[in-house]
């Protein structure tokens, strides 16, 4: 089993946090968005991952080790595709040609899902899915009687099926996935000047591939600031229910209350303050006279005198005041 993760786009919609770092390197919970990603993709496959190839845009030699060593933390191959110009879904995939053979997965950096189903590796494919309200604004599947999947529709108009593609898929054959990625490119066939992974797997049902949904608990978005700072909000419960520790035992703590769930790195300092809950704080923060709740603080943070909640605060940020929801890139400094 082979895993592609394309993340070569800027996520423009985190900013200012992906300004230094790849959405896909911004901790929820303590950890990687996509190192959470490929640890979720690895509970539900029933055979073991061999190689995760990473397809990125130019994001320097530090960002590629760290996602060398995500592969190598769950005993994976790391190897590293790049996509140098944003031409679509379908065209990051092919991408990382090289390691599209036999069994593989595609699973997009910027979602994070709980399932309770484990992969069927005899089916030719899954799409993962979650059954939504409203599905206009998301790419959905068409199913036959027997719960096949026959249709892809962008952002239906009209109503068509209510499981929305959350951008994780499995395909048995990679091969005959290449292939179709291909005849998309050599033919020219885009759709919004792009070419899209949606029409790779139509041509491959109506070559007679059985295609099926796989249906997800939860759909855990990190598209811009709120979302992620949801995220976050779940991913600290999950890890909770798994009894998972969250609070370092270096944690220096005076006359302040931490309200669980909250994860809370190496080497922070809280004094008279109230945190809780869903907070998480990165490693060798310091927070003194604050109140903070759902949010999410970087590594090397310096806050006081804070009110906040549904907040992002980056890496070495200085705050001094009483805000209520703010978003504060790395290396910010904001005083009230």
């Amino acid at each position: 089993m082979k895993v592609i993760v394309p993340m070569a786009g800027r996520g423009s919609r985190l900013r200012p946090h992906t300004l230094t770092v790849p959405k896909p390197l911004i901790p929820v919970g303590g950890k990687p968005i996509v190192h959470r990603l490929v640890e979720d993709i690895a509970e539900v496959c029933t055979e073991k991952i061999e190689e995760i190839a990473f397809v990125i845009g130019d994001f320097g030699s530090e960002v590629e080790k760290e996602l060398i060593s995500v592969a190598e933390k769950l005993g994976a191959k790391g190897s590293i595709y790049y996509q140098d110009k944003p031409l679509g879904t379908a065209h990051a995939v092919l991408c990382a040609k090289e390691v599209i053979d036999g069994p593989v997965v595609i699973a997009f950096a910027d979602t994070l899902f709980k399932a309770d189903f484990k992969l069927n590796s005899e089916v030719d494919g899954i799409l993962w899915v979650k059954q939504i309200e409203d599905p206009s604004s998301f790419g959905v599947v068409k199913l036959d009687n027997n719960g096949n999947i026959i249709d892809f529709i962008e952002k239906p108009n009209e109503f068509v099926s209510d499981l929305a593609m959350i951008g994780i898929y499995y395909v048995k054959d990679g091969n005959a996935l290449k292939s179709e990625l291909e005849y998309l490119i050599e033919n020219d066939i885009q759709k919004g000047g792009e070419y899209q992974l949606p029409d790779a797997f139509r041509r491959l049902t109506e070559a007679g591939s059985k295609l099926v949904p796989g249906k997800v608990i939860d759909w855990l978005d990190c598209g811009n600031k709120d979302v992620t700072v949801d995220t976050n909000k779940h991913v600290i419960e999950y890890d909770q229910e798994k009894s998972i520790p969250l609070i370092s035992k270096t944690l220096k703590q005076n006359n302040s209350v931490i309200i669980p769930p909250c994860f809370i790195d190496e080497n922070v300092e809280i004094e008279n303050s109230v945190i809780g809950p869903h907070v998480s704080i990165g490693s060798n923060t310091t927070i003194s006279n604050s109140i903070i709740s759902n949010s999410i603080i970087l590594d090397n943070a310096e806050l006081k005198n804070i009110n906040a909640s549904n907040s992002f605060i980056g890496s070495h940020a200085k705050a001094n005041g009483k805000v209520v929801d703010f978003s504060l890139g790395d290396f910010c400094k904001i005083d009230y």
